[in-house]
């Protein structure tokens, strides 16, 4: 594989965002990202991209339990298009059902507090999604 792939955990206040080491074997969470406007958030996702010479992004999709797609995941599939208008690099939807839910519970049997859990689950829940994804190719 060339290049570094870009994980994202998109959320309603944050978004964790993860990157992947330059042969795609592991997936490392980089930042959170505290939203603030579109403008603003893509800026930053923008600089990341360059920085980390980004090839491709896997989003986290979040279905419901039953596999249907609800108000977050069409929320969802909108930001993956802005992405991919925006950056013009592939965009992959990653069923991220239960990442966050992962890293809360890596981060309480590591016994971080819970301000401290706060600060990094999203960029943590972005590593799952996007080691997930890399596991499977």
């Amino acid at each position: 594989m060339i290049g570094r792939l870009m994980g994202i955990d998109l959320g309603d206040v944050r978004i964790g965002v993860a990157v992947s080491d330059p042969l795609g074997m592991t997936a490392q969470g980089i930042e959170v990202i505290r939203r603030r406007s579109e403008t603003e958030d893509l800026k930053q996702i923008g600089e990341l991209i360059r920085q980390y010479e980004i090839q491709k992004i896997v989003l986290g999709f979040p279905k419901n339990m039953n596999g249907t797609i609800g108000p977050r995941g069409e929320i969802t599939q909108q930001f993956a298009r802005l992405l991919e208008d925006t950056f013009g690099l592939p965009v992959i939807l990653w069923d991220e059902r239960l990442s966050t839910m992962a890293a809360e519970r890596m981060l309480i049997e590591a016994d971080v507090r819970r301000d401290k859990r706060k600060k990094v689950v999203d960029k943590m829940a972005a590593a799952i999604i996007l080691q997930n994804y890399l596991d499977s190719i």
